[in-house]
């Protein structure tokens, strides 16, 4: 094919334009090519197949349909040699116009396509990141929770005649009603709960306690918008509880027999188990503090570079969401339209209202892929299988599947993010402080 001739313009919102221009020869040998083509299929009376003459052949299918089967035949063909030449890599399918296309003559097409948008990216240097507005100190409130925490799965649970408490097991039934109508998927009998922060909902935490047996109480909630079930999925709703039952947790005393229990014997003291507790509490506080650094340098970072975020990822981003939403709901058996349908939102809706969401995603991912690739940060299939094989040392589930990981080109582009992310983000806090 000869060399097509290509015009180049940045336009906004991460697209270049290309106006192409098509030499004759390239336009008519095309024509021929179709031509060649029709008439190995055309059924026409008198010739066999493929012998018909193409002026026949072009009259009995029409200029028109010929035409059209030219341009879908050729306008791909042109489109990859000019991003090739112009070393164009598009992140979507150009969207393409046929200024002029004529048999022996040079063809003109115009295309617009998206690519990587350019980051200007911040001074790190220049960064104010600000101090986090609390503390991880462990105090010693912390500690005595952890302790009723992990002495918890020995406690002896007994029922009591008298009202509901905090930390009680309530035997509980529920309904909860939405629009007037009780939804039946919802409706539990004589389940067990503890009353307890993260265990049950607040409002009902907020409303059991004092309640006798047989009392029913009620508490208005607002699901959210990605709850399973999708007739209470973004809505108000009130859950009626009625106590039937309430048992009192009564924890064992904390003395050196349990700590030996507790620990298999690593710790036989009570005092060495609370100083292993603390020990434990305080890493994981310093782990939490520099998750929070680490969020609070990439906030400043991203806040301060500036990146333009093209329609194109975004949508291949939103549309991800919603294949993985689909499969979600695939598993419990439920339908995506049925699921739209019950949040009263159609397709477009849905991804209207996360789109913010998924461009604030990938300008993040956008800033710190720039910030990588200036900063030498980029694994190298080596580094990467090294790395895979460190997360499997500490993973038995990864461990029995490394070998067959290694080979995955997805599992290896999946740890070499990992990685890449976990180099940019002690490299920021290195140079923040």
């Amino acid at each position: 094919m000869a060399e097509v001739s290509v015009v180049t313009e940045r336009l906004p919102k991460s697209q270049i334009g290309m106006t192409i221009d098509v030499p004759a020869d390239v336009v008519d040998a095309t024509y021929e090519r179709v031509l060649n083509r029709l008439a190995s299929r055309a059924k026409i009376e008198g010739f066999r197949p493929g012998r018909a003459p193409r002026a026949l052949v072009e009259a009995r299918v029409g200029a028109a349909a010929v035409r059209e089967e030219v341009v879908e035949t050729m306008v791909p063909e042109v489109l990859q040699q000019a991003l090739v030449k112009e070393s164009i890599d598009a992140i979507d399918n150009p969207d393409v116009e046929v200024v002029e296309l004529e048999r022996g003559r040079p063809a003109k097409l115009k295309a617009t396509v998206s690519v990587m948008p350019d980051v200007t990216l911040a001074d790190v240097s220049t960064l104010t990141v600000p101090a986090p507005d609390h503390s991880h100190e462990v105090s010693d409130e912390m500690l005595e929770r952890r302790l009723d925490d992990l002495r918890e799965p020995m406690a002896e649970i007994t029922p009591v005649e008298r009202e509901v408490r905090v930390g009680d097991i309530a035997v509980i039934d529920v309904d909860v009603e939405v629009d007037g109508a009780v939804v039946e998927s919802e409706t539990r009998k004589s389940t067990e709960a503890e009353v307890k922060d993260g265990v049950l909902l607040p409002e009902l935490v907020a409303v059991l306690p004092g309640a006798f047996t047989d009392e029913t109480r009620e508490a208005s909630v607002h699901f959210p918008d990605d709850y399973t079930e999708p007739r209470l999925a973004g809505k108000d709703a009130t859950i009626r509880v009625t106590v039937r039952g309430v048992k009192e947790k009564v924890m064992p005393a904390l003395d050196d027999a349990l700590v030996q229990s507790l620990t298999n014997g690593k710790q036989e003291t009570v005092v060495a188990y609370r100083q292993a507790v603390r020990e434990e509490l305080e890493a994981s506080a310093k782990a939490l503090e520099r998750m929070e650094r680490e969020q609070a340098v990439v906030k400043a970072l991203v806040d301060a570079s500036s990146v333009e975020v093209p329609d194109a990822l975004v949508d291949r981003e939103l549309t991800s969401e919603l294949e993985a939403l689909e499969r979600t709901l695939s598993r419990q058996g439920l339908k995506l339209d049925r699921y739209l349908q019950y949040l009263g939102k159609t397709v477009d809706q849905w991804m209207d209202e996360r789109r913010p969401e998924a461009i604030s995603r990938l300008k993040v991912d956008l800033v710190l892929g720039e910030f990588a690739r200036r900063g030498g940060l980029e694994p190298t299939d080596e580094e990467t299988v090294k790395f895979l094989d460190e997360q499997a040392e500490q993973d038995e589930e990864l461990k029995a599947q490394v070998a067959a990981l290694r080979k995955s080109a997805a599992a290896r582009r999946y740890f070499a993010s990992r990685l890449r992310r976990r180099r940019v983000l002690d490299r920021l806090l290195d140079l923040t402080g």
